[in-house]
């Protein structure tokens, strides 16, 4: 079942054994606190793994003013754009050298197809980062809600066993990247 972020957030606040929410808006210390610190951490969690549900591949829009120097073109990002994980020329998703700047992305290439992190709708998250962000969340909104750090201690090392977990999941879910260019694989044919 696809949970949305009001349910996300009511999951971890239940886990901590306090009122769950049906708004950001309700005025109480619960919503107040999901309201603050959902967006930001569930951006950061998206952000720490090239998730496979939440890569997405885009050839990007050339922006008409040049870089001022070191690079030839300056190109615009997409807009649901998290973290770049690689850049290539057209037809290619890597082998680029770029560099991020001002929220454009700067390279000496008259194409570019960005391999990036976006922020994926809550429904599209899978059950297994469902649990991950929900085992982060009950963690930071531990303090603010319970004022415990030994609780809330206990539920970081519990959320970063979920992350590790779900790192694991979410790397099956690919063929492994095979090792090309490496001396001591070259020297043993």
């Amino acid at each position: 079942m696809a949970l949305s972020a009001i349910g996300l957030c009511s999951r971890a606040l239940l886990r901590l054994g306090a009122t769950t929410i049906a708004s950001f808006e309700e005025g109480t210390a619960e919503s107040e606190v999901a309201a603050n610190l959902y967006p930001p951490l569930r951006d950061a969690v998206l952000s720490s793994h090239p998730w496979s549900f939440a890569t997405a591949q885009a050839t990007l829009s050339r922006l008409a003013a040049d870089p001022v120097a070191d690079w030839e073109a300056a190109y615009q990002l997409p807009a649901d754009f998290l973290r770049v994980l690689s850049a290539g020329p057209e037809g290619a998703g890597r082998g680029l050298s770029y560099r991020l700047a001002e929220k454009r992305l700067l390279c000496n290439s008259d194409d570019v197809t960005l391999t990036y992190i976006f922020r994926p709708d809550e429904a599209a998250f899978p059950p297994f980062f469902d649990q991950m962000l929900i085992a982060r969340l009950t963690a930071e909104f531990c303090i603010p809600i319970t004022e415990s750090t030994s609780r809330a201690q206990f539920l970081f090392r519990l959320a970063e066993d979920e992350f590790r977990r779900a790192k694991l999941i979410d790397a099956q879910q690919h063929t492994p990247v095979a090792i090309s260019d490496f001396p001591l694989v070259e020297v043993r044919s």
